[in-house]
């Protein structure tokens, strides 16, 4: 039976499992080694080639979860969207990327792209008509993310991947928010996808990883550039973040659920001005979301009243963790002013619609009457 007849938990579970053949274990054995055979061997293994046993056996069940011909995995989400980006643009080329990013992905293009000679331009918004009204000559790469962070704005995919195709580009999204168990971007027409694997596939906040994953004939540029740029991810971690990968499915469709039960609570809430979550239907591209995601995600924004200090309120809150990262088992909320978009500048938020009161909030695998009486006595305090 092939992987593509393979149900969702199956395949987190299963694909690319290696088999302990000397002692028959039931899950994959860990190679730690960093030096290999070169002599009488059919493949020269080596750490920052990515073939390592682990490496490799990750890699595949990558492509597998989205649907893609191959994949590698990488030591963070930075290093798998700044080798793939490199890896198809050189010195002339030009890059068309979304207006709502992740503020490390900003940083990336608008701090370095200048002196690499790659010329950039941010669409004005994020329908396909955005992304075509800048598209020049030397364009080679369409650059989405949707769900977008942190205000979770969609893409249409589909119509983006037809807008490339007609103009002889690549697609490339950052699929994180999402994960592979939401959405699967190639069934969409998208090229490459990229993942912060740090956050749903790694699941706990215990591991720092990145992903991309493609066609053959695309990964090829993507590796040719992996190599030399050096940002494998250690055999440990990659044995950690395997085994985080059997449990995702499970562990996003509970996040789904009950982040749509606390977008409700707060679409109500007379503290919230406004929640930003493509679950709802008052959300602009609803519609849309529901058409090319499986599940909505344990994403969200949402802006409190101007009266109430955002900072002050997350540190009244008891269950709920201020912090850095997300997509955890745990809840965490945290303002992208201070954190995810603190390298962009201020006129550069704003343009984004990313406001000094809003919080962004990742919804965890707790009971949601636990997270809803957390938020309520928070608010008490501060109001």
């Amino acid at each position: 039976m092939d992987n593509t007849k393979k149900g969702l938990n199956t395949l987190c579970t299963h694909a690319g499992d290696l088999e302990d053949k000397e002692c028959k274990g039931a899950i994959s054995p860990l190679y730690m080694s960093t030096s290999y055979a070169f002599m009488d061997v059919d493949v020269k293994r080596y750490p920052r080639t990515f073939n390592t046993p682990n490496q490799e056996a990750l890699s595949k069940k990558v492509a597998a979860l989205e649907h893609a011909e191959s994949a590698l995995i990488f030591s963070s989400g930075m290093a798998a969207i700044s080798t793939a980006l490199l890896g198809f643009l050189n010195a002339g080329d030009h890059v068309v990327l979304q207006q709502t990013l992740y503020g490390g992905t900003y940083a990336l293009i608008t701090k370095h792209f200048e002196r690499f000679g790659i010329a950039y331009s941010f669409t004005s918004g994020w329908d396909a008509s955005d992304f075509e009204s800048e598209i020049r000559e030397n364009t080679k790469v369409l650059y989405i993310e949707t769900p977008s962070n942190p205000l979770l704005t969609i893409t249409d995919m589909k119509a983006v991947a037809k807008l490339a195709k007609k103009n002889g580009l690549v697609t490339m999204i950052d699929n994180t928010f999402a994960s592979p168990v939401n959405q699967n971007p190639i069934d969409f027409g998208i090229d490459v996808v990229l993942h912060s694997a740090t956050k749903y596939m790694g699941g706990h906040s215990d591991i720092c990883a990145g992903a991309v994953a493609a066609s053959k004939e695309h990964m090829e540029k993507v590796y040719e550039m992996a190599i030399n740029l050096g940002g494998n991810l250690s055999d440990y971690t990659v044995w950690l973040l395997e085994r985080s990968i059997k449990t995702m499915g499970i562990r996003v469709r509970q996040h789904n659920e009950n982040a749509m039960e606390m977008a409700q609570f707060l679409n109500v809430h007379d503290a919230i001005t406004k929640v930003y979550y493509p679950g709802l239907t008052s959300h602009p591209e609803y519609d849309l979301a529901k058409s090319q995601m499986k599940g909505f995600g344990g994403m969200m924004s949402f802006e409190l009243d101007k009266e109430i200090d955002a900072l002050q309120f997350q540190k009244e809150l008891r269950l709920i963790k201020p912090s850095m990262s997300l997509a955890g088992v745990e809840s965490t909320v945290v303002s992208p002013v201070e954190t995810s978009h603190a390298r962009m500048d201020k006129i550069a938020r704003e343009k984004q619609g990313i406001s000094d009161g809003l919080i962004r909030f990742s919804v965890g695998i707790e009971e949601p009457k636990d997270l809803i009486v957390d938020i309520e006595q928070a608010l008490k305090r501060v109001r």
